[in-house]
């Protein structure tokens, strides 16, 4: 397992990569259901907090794995076994999710992400034998990970509510510090166009989510309207908006921005944002359907919110992180205003339709203004 050429042409997500993001497809449905419900019942608090720590669970071993692929994937019998236990893990905490959200039981969730992460630390002592100057970074990732791992037991026995709260920002804290303990004097060879790409189909299944969830709310729903024209309004404005924010998001030249490990770093992490706003989108669609059937208790501004809210965090996301250092002036001012005035949305009657307007404004000008290389 030695580490692969940064350089390397044409390198692109293999199918074993391919195979292992479909388990997260299962999470990520299963997180945004629970998320839609709780949101509909008015419980906004345990629901987008439970949420947030489901989610970075599955981000979390998403990425370790695949800055772990962009450098020492060897595709051999060995790493695709390992692959697949990891593969397991995600279906076990996406097993779990349902219990985390309506009674804060983390056990079964726990159980899956020390899975995933137990063949994590084998794949990296795997690769410390044919790292080479890598070999301390290699085995740091592992000591690190392992390390962690014992907190996250510990967690299990800590009581439910703000504590529970408290210890989990701090564990993912020390958890999202490994990579810096490990890669602090020389970094791993991560290929810059393979790792955009990673994160950039990561993004389809989130959006590919959005409409999955939307598309059956609306049908489930058309048999309890006497009208279509609310359902029609909504459908047409849920791919509007989904088609803009992919539009958007594909825009950049994302390579441009992992040129550095501290750049790499604020990409990474910036992107649990990113995903868990494009996933919670399809959940605010679904309440919106749940007011207009008035089975929800929120109110329509209320629900609204529910939709905006992470649909100006994804814009926000992806304009720091890749857009902004290959804009102009104009793009730079478009983005933020743009996703401030997709928060104007609620006090509008029609779900959605604010935000689908300045979407689309957004997209157009960016076709206007192709992106540029400011590094020169």
């Amino acid at each position: 397992m030695l580490p692969r050429d940064p350089a390397q042409p044409h390198r692109t997500a293999s199918t074993l990569e391919l195979f292992f993001d479909l388990v997260f497809v299962v999470a990520v449905s299963i997180a945004s259901a629970q998320l839609h419900r709780a949101l509909s019942d008015g419980d906004f608090v345990h629901g987008v907090t439970s949420y947030a720590m489901v989610f970075f669970a599955v981000w979390w071993a998403w990425m370790n794995f695949t800055w772990f692929a962009t450098s020492f994937d060897t595709d051999d019998w060995l790493y695709r076994l390992t692959t697949i236990v990891q593969m397991g893990g995600v279906l076990v905490l996406a097993a779990g999710i349902p219990a985390a959200f309506d009674h804060g039981d983390f056990t079964i969730p726990v159980i899956g992400y020390i899975v995933m992460r137990v063949a994590m630390i084998a794949q990296w002592l795997r690769a410390s034998r044919g790292a080479g100057e890598l070999r301390s970074a290699t085995r740091r990732y592992a000591i690190g990970i392992a390390a962690v791992q014992v907190l996250w037991v510990l967690f299990l026995l800590i009581p439910s509510g703000m504590p529970q709260l408290v210890a989990f920002v701090v564990f993912a804290l020390v958890e999202m510090s490994i990579p810096v303990f490990a890669e602090y004097r020389r970094q791993t060879p991560w290929h810059p166009h393979h790792i955009t790409e990673r994160y950039g189909l990561f993004t389809l299944i989130v959006l590919g989510e959005s409409l999955l969830a939307s598309a059956n709310a609306i049908i489930d729903a058309s048999t309890e309207l006497d009208s279509f024209v609310p359902l029609i309004s909504i459908s047409v404005l849920t791919l509007v908006v989904t088609a803009s924010l992919w539009w958007i998001y594909f825009w950049p030249p994302h390579h441009r921005a992992i040129t550095s490990f501290r750049r790499s770093l604020r990409y990474g992490y910036t992107h649990y944002l990113v995903f868990a706003a494009a996933a919670a989108f399809s959940a605010g669609i679904e309440v919106e359907l749940d007011v207009l059937l008035h089975e929800s208790r929120l109110s329509s501004i209320t629900a609204s919110f529910t939709v905006t809210i992470p649909i100006a965090i994804f814009l926000l996301g992806i304009w720091w992180i890749a857009i902004r250092e290959n804009a102009d002036r104009l793009v730079n001012t478009v983005m933020p205003v743009g996703a401030l005035l997709v928060l104007l949305d609620p006090v509008l009657p029609i779900p959605v339709a604010i935000t689908a307007v300045v979407l689309v404004a957004v997209v157009v000008v960016l076709v206007l203004r192709p992106p540029v290389d400011r590094r020169s």
